[in-house]
């Protein structure tokens, strides 16, 4: 059963909150909250980011820090604020991050991602 976190009330979380949360061993990041096929997760490497594609849409929403974004053959500069979309397949990493980086990760939709307008 997963560790209930009573500060989190599952419709809201605080970077602070999300920061503090154990990552489960094998992941990389901590879930925070779900309804439906959304996911919000907290993402926070360190030193190195070494994800892999995913099988659904993703939305990070910068939460602290800075670097860069390699989003497929794409690289641009990020910071706190800043919302990136990636759509389910394509490679990306966070590249020359800055020590406080961390980040939402809102993953939704279907396996596959969902089809543009």
């Amino acid at each position: 059963m997963a560790q209930s976190y009573p500060e989190a009330e599952g419709w809201w979380a605080t970077v602070e909150q999300a920061a503090v949360r154990p990552i489960p061993e094998g992941q990389r990041s901590v879930e925070i909250m779900s309804h439906g096929t959304m996911a919000v997760k907290y993402y926070a490497p360190r030193e190195m980011d070494e994800q892999t594609p995913h099988t659904r849409d993703e939305l990070y929403v910068v939460a602290q820090g800075s670097g860069t974004f390699v989003n497929g053959d794409r690289r641009h500069p990020f910071s706190s604020g800043d919302v990136l979309f990636v759509p389910a397949g394509a490679p990306h990493r966070f590249e020359d991050f800055s020590d406080d980086f961390g980040t939402w990760v809102i993953f939704y939709g279907p396996e596959g991602g969902e089809r543009p307008r």
